[in-house]
């Protein structure tokens, strides 16, 4: 496992971090007992994994409470805890500053830790970014000098969020939405290095499609019921002609892992993880560097075929 740095008063994360959102008690598929997602984590320590991402919202504050309980007897200096602020554990959203203390004593309490490495804003409205604008950098400002956290940032979709936000904020991390099929962040980066702002990749399997698991007569039972019929035939469009500029012998899920991982401004990526499988798959995307020739043939692709399809999340 490589580690690299993400936020300076932390030590270096694992390159493939853990995405603890299915961590969670879900109506919405079939969710792990307490008992395998202590396992599961435990598992990913095991393997070199020192990085855990997670939120209020996930599970309605049971990803946290499980993350907290797989890792209260192991060294916390060890370990790397990013939290959520924005959407609360009652599935709620409030972006007020008022309720950033509170939400994050509850994300504390779940997580049985006495501070959280970052704290980041979750997908918060534009208005919320400018740090000129807003008093929310104060307390979080605040909440370093107490040691309840030790960096802030917030989790964005764009070029255009995070220039906004890097340029009127002390920021120190930012999780971004970058995969393949979505590069627009990736703008961003070289400002990000400028400043030292650490990037953790969300999203790397674009909610499932770069798995290769999907094609064009998918249906969604669950949050990605959001696509349309048009969005899920288009996607499946694309992700076939990314096949065809993959080496035969290149797993598409691993392909897009090491994709996130050849740019270097990012630190970690979270891809989900629900059972070892996945999370041994995970690992060894790490050791299967893709060339840059195939780096540029897949930002080239998006840059002619995708971007100005201005597709939904």
């Amino acid at each position: 496992m490589k580690y690299n740095k993400l936020i300076k008063n932390s030590i270096a994360v694992s390159e493939i971090g853990f995405g603890a959102w299915q961590l969670g008690k879900s109506t919405d598929w079939k969710s792990m007992t307490d008992n395998e997602a202590i396992e599961l984590v435990h598992k990913a320590l095991d393997l070199g994994i020192n990085f855990f991402d997670t939120a209020p919202n996930y599970g309605l504050g049971t990803s946290e409470e499980r993350l907290g309980k797989a890792l209260c007897n192991y060294d916390r200096s060890k370990i790397v805890i990013n939290t959520k602020f924005g959407h609360s554990e009652k599935g709620e959203l409030n972006f007020s500053s008022d309720i950033i203390k509170q939400s994050l004593d509850g994300s504390l309490k779940r997580l049985k830790t006495e501070y959280v490495d970052s704290l980041i804003i979750h997908n918060p409205p534009f208005e919320y970014l400018d740090g000129n604008k807003n008093d929310h950098y104060e307390i979080l400002e605040k909440l370093k000098e107490e040691g309840k956290i030790r960096a802030y940032g917030a989790s964005l979709d764009t070029y255009k969020e995070m220039k906004t936000f890097i340029t009127t904020t002390n920021c120190e991390v930012i999780e971004a939405f970058y995969n393949i099929i979505h590069q627009d962040a990736a703008k961003a980066f070289n400002l990000t290095k400028e400043k030292n702002i650490g990037i953790i990749v969300k999203i790397p399997l674009d909610s499932g499609w770069l798995s290769g698991k999907y094609n064009e007569q998918s249906s969604f039972d669950d949050i990605r019921n959001r696509w349309s019929k048009e969005d899920i035939i288009i996607r499946a469009g694309l992700v076939n002609q990314i096949k065809k500029l993959i080496p035969g012998d290149y797993d598409l899920a691993q392909t897009a892992i090491s994709f996130c991982l050849a740019n270097n401004a990012v630190s970690t990526v979270i891809p989900g993880i629900k059972n070892n499988d996945q999370l041994l798959k995970n690992i060894e995307s790490a050791n299967k560097a893709i060339s840059n020739e195939l780096v540029y043939k897949l930002e080239k692709f998006y840059q002619e075929e995708i971007e100005k399809l201005n597709l939904p999340w």
